[in-house]
C-alpha cells in the first residue's frame, strides 16, 4: 500500500527521462530503489521531437523491476485518456506494483502535443471543467458503485470496473492557475508543480491558495502532500537557469532546505544518472533531512 501521503518528507528520482533507453531506465529506477529514494516517477510527453517513451507502459514494466519504491506519472496529459479508462489503468498498475502507484494528473497543459495527436484541445476554463469531471469519474469507478454521469466534457453510463482498487490511490495534481489550484485543494491529495515555471517565492504563493480551498471545503490542508519538481545538480561549475537547483554539497543542500521550509515536504530532484543519484542519496538527502529536522 502506499506510504505517500500528507507531510512526511520525501524525495523522488525520474521525472523527465531524456532518452528511450529502457537499459538506462531500468539502472536509474532500480538504483533509486535500492538507493532509498521514496518515488520514481515519469513525464507523460509523447509528441515530441526527442525520444521518450510512454510512462503507463514503461512504469508497468518497473514495476516488476522494483521492490519498494513508489511509482508515479509526473503528470498525465488528461487529454491523452479518457477517465473511465485511465481509472482501469491506475487500479491495475497499482495492484501488480504491490499498491505503489501515485497518479498524477494534469488538465493538459501544452496544446500542441494534443493537437497533433488529433486529441481535444480545451481552452482554460474547459480544462479545469474536464479535470473535474475526470476526478469525479475516476474516483466513483475506484468506489466500486455502476457510475452513471453526465458532463459538460465527459460523460459514462453504468460504467464500472472490477475489481477496485485496494486502498486509496494518492491523486496529485499538477495545476498552476486560481481555478485549478483551489481544485487542487477541494479534491486532490497532494499538488506537484514544477520549478522553473514558478519560482519559491511563486509557489509558496500558490500553496497558500491550494491550503485555503481545502480549508474552505472542509479539508485538513495538512493531509494534501506539497511536492514539488526540481532540477538538481550538484556541480559548482554548472550554469544556472530557472528551477535548477545547483551547486556544491553544501549549496544544494541549503537551497533544497529553503524549498522545505517553503512547506514542500516531498521533492522529485530528476538525477540523470545512477551517479547523481548515489551523490544524493549519500550526500544530500541526509543533511536535508537533518536540516529540516532542526
Amino acid at each position: 500500500m502506499s506510504a505517500i501521503h500528507g507531510q512526511r518528507l520525501g524525495f523522488g528520482a525520474g521525472g523527465i527521462f531524456r532518452g528511450a533507453d529502457p537499459a538506462r531506465l531500468l539502472d536509474l529506477a532500480q538504483s533509486a530503489d535500492e538507493l532509498g529514494f521514496d518515488l520514481f516517477s515519469l513525464s507523460d510527453h509523447l509528441h515530441t521531437d526527442q525520444p521518450t517513451l510512454e510512462p503507463w507502459t514503461a512504469l508497468s514494466w518497473l514495476a516488476a523491476k522494483t521492490e519498494r519504491i513508489e511509482l508515479g506519472t509526473n503528470v498525465l496529459g488528461l487529454p491523452y485518456r479518457a477517465p473511465a479508462v485511465l481509472a482501469k489503468a491506475a487500479e491495475t498498475l497499482d495492484r501488480v506494483s504491490g499498491g505503489r502507484l501515485v497518479l498524477g494528473l494534469g488538465a493538459g497543459g501544452y496544446d500542441r502535443e494534443f493537437a497533433a495527436f488529433g486529441l481535444p484541445v480545451r481552452t482554460p476554463g474547459r480544462k479545469i471543467t474536464a479535470q473535474r469531471e475526470a476526478i469525479r469519474i475516476i474516483r466513483g469507478l475506484w468506489a466500486g458503485e455502476p457510475e452513471v454521469f453526465d458532463g459538460q466534457e465527459f460523460s459514462v453510463r453504468d460504467a464500472r470496473i472490477e475489481p477496485r482498487p485496494a486502498h486509496r490511490i494518492p491523486l496529485w495534481l499538477g495545476s498552476y492557475g486560481p481555478r485549478a489550484l483551489e481544485l487542487t485543494g477541494q479534491l486532490a491529495d497532494g499538488w506537484l508543480p514544477s520549478f522553473g515555471r514558478i519560482d519559491l517565492p511563486r509557489a509558496a504563493e500558490m500553496r497558500d491558495v491550494v491550503r485555503k480551498a481545502a480549508a474552505d471545503a472542509g479539508r485538513d490542508p495538512g493531509s494534501i502532500t506539497y511536492a514539488a519538481n526540481l532540477t538538481v545538480r550538484v556541480d559548482p561549475a554548472q550554469t544556472s537557469y530557472p528551477g535548477l537547483v545547483t551547486g556544491s554539497v553544501d549549496e544544494v543542500v541549503r537551497q533544497i532546505t529553503e524549498v522545505v521550509r517553503a512547506g514542500f515536504t516531498f521533492l522529485l530532484l530528476g538525477p540523470q544518472s545512477v551517479a547523481e543519484q548515489k551523490l544524493l542519496a549519500r550526500e544530500v538527502l541526509p543533511a536535508v533531512r537533518a536540516a529540516a529536522a532542526g
